[in-house]
């Protein structure tokens, strides 16, 4: 008898198979890089409305999402739509922080008040400045590490997302996008200070 998988395995087969629809746009079978493109096409419009979301439903619940954490899986898949890159290596986890540090080393401090907006604490308003946010790394072609996004944001979007796991995550947040300046990147060390020193204080909305 098979055993049930584990939420983590759950939740790692989930993504996976986000990738794997990116994986088969790319296809030499043309009718399943077609039925893969239609995939992500119809997860994107999940943004669209409530009748809309329900194009997703197909492509999360089979993998059994808990009930207090459907709404992140949903958004993950839909953010995983509008920017379908794979990750660049395989080695460890990346925050969302470092993918908006890649940003900044690109387009200079204009980033950092984006920034600032994904660190609130407010589960509506993560929502709504994670998809501007997706839309723009697209853009610059940067890519987002979707598994470790899940996790956190199953942590931001819950009950305790004013609680310090939901904080430690803000800073591992915060860390990875700030440490990159070591190396020269271009960006306001001064701000950089505000910033850090508004997280800590909860000064952020």
């Amino acid at each position: 008898m098979t055993e049930p998988m584990s939420l983590p395995d759950r939740r790692r087969a989930f993504v996976d198979s986000l990738y794997a629809r990116e994986r088969g746009t790319r296809s030499k079978n043309t009718k399943h890089a077609g039925e893969c493109r239609q995939a992500l096409a119809r997860m994107r419009r999940m943004f669209s409305g409530a009748r809309q979301q329900a194009d997703a439903f197909e492509y999360v619940f089979p993998y059994d999402p808990p009930q207090a954490e459907q709404d992140a899986w949903l958004l993950v898949a839909g953010l995983f739509a509008l920017n379908p890159q794979p990750p660049r290596s395989r080695k460890g986890r990346r925050t969302f922080g470092a993918s908006m540090g890649e940003l900044r080393a690109k387009t200079g401090s204009n980033a950092d008040r984006r920034f600032t907006q994904l660190l609130a604490r407010d589960p509506d308003a993560l929502s709504h400045h994670l998809r501007q946010a997706i839309r723009l790394l697209a853009s610059h072609d940067i890519p987002v590490d979707h598994h470790q996004l899940l996790d956190d944001l199953v942590v931001l979007l819950g009950d305790d997302h004013r609680g310090d796991r939901a904080h430690r995550i803000r800073l591992d947040w915060a860390r990875e996008y700030h440490v990159p300046l070591a190396n020269g990147r271009p960006g306001d060390p001064a701000a950089d200070t505000d910033d850090e020193s508004a997280l800590e204080s909860g000064e952020v909305s």
